[in-house]
């Protein structure tokens, strides 16, 4: 454990921004998981809406530098590939 007050803080500090970042990862994947729930159910109103709402969390995630661009990148590439998926099929 730390000795020196700065460090001590650097520790308390640190706990609360992993809790944080777990959240937001958390809700970046809960919002994938509806997003496919809405895919699978062919619910087209509710595809759109649900895909709005996970790229605003992937991005504002990314901005925050929770998780890296390249990897909000590749998250809502992959999102947009089911997309297309689905609509090339119906």
């Amino acid at each position: 454990m730390a000795n020196i007050a700065s460090a001590k803080k650097r520790v308390r500090q640190a706990k609360k921004r992993t809790l944080e970042n777990n959240k937001v990862k958390s809700q970046i994947r809960f919002s994938i998981k509806k997003f496919m729930e809405a895919i699978n159910a062919a619910d087209s109103d509710g595809i759109q809406a649900r895909l709005k709402e996970t790229t605003k969390i992937i991005d504002k995630a990314a901005s925050k530098g929770v998780i890296h661009k390249n990897a909000a990148a590749r998250k809502k590439s992959s999102l947009y590939k089911r997309l297309s998926e689905v609509n090339t099929a119906s």
